[in-house]
């Protein structure tokens, strides 16, 4: 079975196209920077890697893209469209509905479009991308992998916000948790490599979308990310945590109305609110350079994952292993450092040199120094992988007699 798994982030769009159940990666690769003046497409079957330079405005003309090197007579995969069976897509807010995969149909697509309140960055891509999908691949089953599957283990205490009981039943409000593919992923694969089932580990999806959880036993029991994919960390150009009465400052006194307010912590806060970029990469080298903007945005980043850090050990009431994964956690050598610099009353001690030699692999790397009470791993995460998995095993399911 060929699976052609999307996963359409904030700015980019990953695709594999993985041979289940051997889980042999046929192609993949990745659209960046989307709706920027010079976007980029990578691509890689085998040992064969091209990179090409476009100006993709948007998810859809991203995605076009994607097919079109897959189905090119020299670099493709696949001589017609009917040769992807399955297509399976990550969709970042599933709401309460969907504590599993999903085969899409018109409902499921709906549900998607109607949660696009929750998570305007994400679910108008998704939905977008699996309408494209449906056109270009009409014979192929269409699946859907929530992130918010994941952390429908997280304990009443814990997701529910202290407002008028009426309004978070009848509305439906509560804490959902997002990036669940990624932190599912990433703490099987330490809990594996630790040899530790009953296991404390806190889980650091760092992207353009930053997130962190507390996962015990393999369940996830507490995350940054709430009803929406905007709060918690510092990210590419969500604000995350801001006092509430930031906004009614900005709606009473500046006469903002609540799409300006959304938009602006949405889209233009975060990294870009501080520093004018939303990619760290450029923030770092601006920082290296002398700004100080990038230089503070930093540092706030680092300090606040830092805080969650200390808080997600109390309710884990202990800690075995700090996981970094995604864009930022897997390459930035510099910001895994500013986050565990000062750590050692919790037992995290990095060891500098370690940190700074870590390359692109699919192993899991360890950081810690030798006599770290504290395990710190560098896990590369697969979600393309993790999807491709869960439709699998979905669709395997309904075939068995």
């Amino acid at each position: 079975m060929k699976v052609l798994v999307i996963n359409s982030g904030s700015s980019s769009l990953k695709f594999q196209v993985i041979e289940m159940p051997q889980e042999r990666v046929l192609a993949k690769g990745m659209v960046e920077r989307l709706g920027e003046p010079q976007s980029e497409i990578h691509y890689q079957k085998g040992e064969t890697s091209v990179s090409r330079e476009a100006a993709f405005k948007d998810h859809a003309e991203g995605l076009k893209a994607v097919i079109a090197l897959l189905t090119d007579e020299a670099l493709g995969i696949i001589q017609k469209l009917e040769d992807i069976q399955v297509v399976s897509h990550r969709v970042v807010h599933g709401g309460d509905a969907y504590d599993a995969p999903a085969k899409i149909d018109p409902t499921v697509l709906s549900s998607i479009k109607n949660l696009s309140a929750l998570a305007p960055l994400h679910n108008p891509a998704n939905a977008k991308g699996i309408e494209i999908s449906q056109s270009l691949f009409p014979a192929a089953t269409q699946v859907a992998v929530f992130d918010t599957a994941f952390h429908q283990t997280i304990p009443e205490k814990a997701y529910t916000y202290a407002i008028p009981k009426t309004i978070t039943e009848q509305h439906r409000i509560r804490a959902y948790g997002f990036h669940g593919t990624s932190h599912k992923y990433v703490s099987e694969k330490a809990i594996t490599h630790l040899g530790k089932a009953n296991s404390k580990i806190i889980t650091m999806h760092l992207g353009n979308g930053c997130s962190i959880t507390a996962v015990k036993n393999g369940k996830s029991v507490e995350h940054s990310l709430g009803f929406g994919p905007s709060n918690g960390l510092i990210m590419g150009t969500r604000s995350g945590d801001i006092d509430q009465s930031v906004i009614f400052f900005l709606m009473d006194t500046l006469g903002m109305d609540s799409r300006e307010i959304n938009t602006m912590l949405q889209k233009k806060s975060g990294l870009l609110g501080l520093t004018g970029h939303s990619d760290l990469r450029d923030i770092q080298k601006q920082a290296e350079q002398g700004d100080n903007d990038c230089q503070l945005a930093l540092q706030m980043m680092a300090y606040r994952i830092k805080k969650y850090i200390g808080g997600y050990s109390t309710v884990l009431n202990g800690l075995d292993a700090l996981v970094f994964t995604a864009g930022i956690g897997e390459n930035s050598s510099v910001l895994r450092q500013m986050v565990c610099t000062d750590m050692d009353y919790f037992g995290i001690q990095l060891d500098a040199t370690k940190n700074a030699s870590i390359t692109a692999s699919r192993a899991v790397s360890e950081i810690q120094t030798p006599d770290s009470p504290i395990r710190i791993l560098v896990i590369p995460t697969n979600e393309e992988l993790e999807i491709a998995r869960q439709a699998f095993l979905l669709l395997s399911k309904e075939t068995r007699p």
